[in-house]
């Protein structure tokens, strides 16, 4: 087994998830840029951004196994990324509203030491209720979801916002999907229940 796994992330929702498995890790910052390139679908964006994550820590861990991830939104068919501020938030949870909305989640896992990489994407569909106005600027103000695509924690409030969520991993919406991350990290011989 290499000698460290690496999460190529600074979120803290993503930390936070990983420390589920239990396994020791350390973070680093992979800095690449995260733009779009032309006419890219949502599913090459996040395929191709956790894969460079995951490869940008290779020569600062070489013997690290490294896991890199990344996710958009998509609603009516526009990726959308996270908000910033105010008056975005309300403008995606108000197109959200009543909608289905689709979380593409990259994850890839890159062996530095032998330079192999195993990468997917993990769909996760989120179904929104009707929503007013001034429920959309209490869940706001209340949460601030400001740094998370579309607008909203589902670990937290969040969750009064939707009627139901389609997908095999809840830990996708948030950022990590663990179930695909766990049956990868078997392919490197590193079972969480070992």
């Amino acid at each position: 087994m290499p000698t460290q796994l690496i999460l190529a992330s600074t979120s803290v929702y993503r930390q936070s998830l990983l420390q589920k498995l239990g396994l020791p890790f350390k973070c680093y910052n992979p800095n690449i840029d995260e733009t779009a390139q032309i006419n890219e679908s949502a599913h090459a964006l996040v395929l191709r951004l956790a894969k460079a994550k995951a490869v940008a820590g290779a020569t600062q861990f070489p013997d690290g196994l490294i896991i890199g991830s990344d996710q958009v939104a998509v609603i009516d068919g526009k990726i959308i990324g996270k908000p910033h501020h105010f008056e975005n938030a309300v403008a995606q949870l108000s197109q959200a509203s009543g909608k289905a909305i689709t979380f593409y989640t990259g994850l890839a896992l890159y062996n530095a030491a032998t330079g192999t990489i195993n990468a997917e994407v993990e769909p996760f569909t989120v179904h929104f209720r009707h929503l007013t106005r001034s429920q959309i600027v209490a869940y706001i103000e209340k949460e601030e979801p400001y740094y998370c695509a579309g607008s909203f924690k589902s670990e937290g409030l969040g969750i009064s916002l939707f009627t139901r969520l389609e997908g095999r991993d809840p830990n996708t919406l948030i950022g990590l999907p663990l179930i695909l991350l766990t049956e990868m990290l078997l392919t490197q011989g590193v079972d969480v229940l070992a």
